[in-house]
């Protein structure tokens, strides 16, 4: 199925968009990797926010400091969860897990 040609005023609005969601994950990146922002408070924005709800769950644990791609998708193994999980998608119980092995 082709996608429907949009006009340069619905590209720069699509545009405009997909950098402010950019900016908000950013963000929250960086308040959690300074430990401003917990996983209960990355959880609960998660469930009300879009942009923070499509975040994959290993690209907010590689935002903490001293973990890189092998120690995320440990971290993920560890708790059963798929690395292309996105934190939207993640269960009670592999929030709970998350939050019982890194510990905030």
């Amino acid at each position: 199925m082709a996608l429907r040609q949009l006009s340069v005023e619905e590209r720069a609005e699509a545009r405009s968009k997909a950098l402010a969601a950019r900016q908000e994950r950013a963000a929250l990146k960086a308040d959690f990797a300074a430990g401003q922002v917990s996983f209960a408070e990355v959880f609960s924005r998660a469930d009300a926010e879009d942009a923070i709800g499509r975040l994959r769950t290993v690209d907010l644990l590689q935002a903490l400091p001293g973990v890189g791609e092998v120690r995320a998708r440990e971290a993920m193994a560890g708790c059963g969860i798929s690395p292309r999980r996105r934190l939207r998608g993640l269960g009670r119980r592999q929030r709970e897990a998350l939050i019982a092995y890194i510990g905030r």
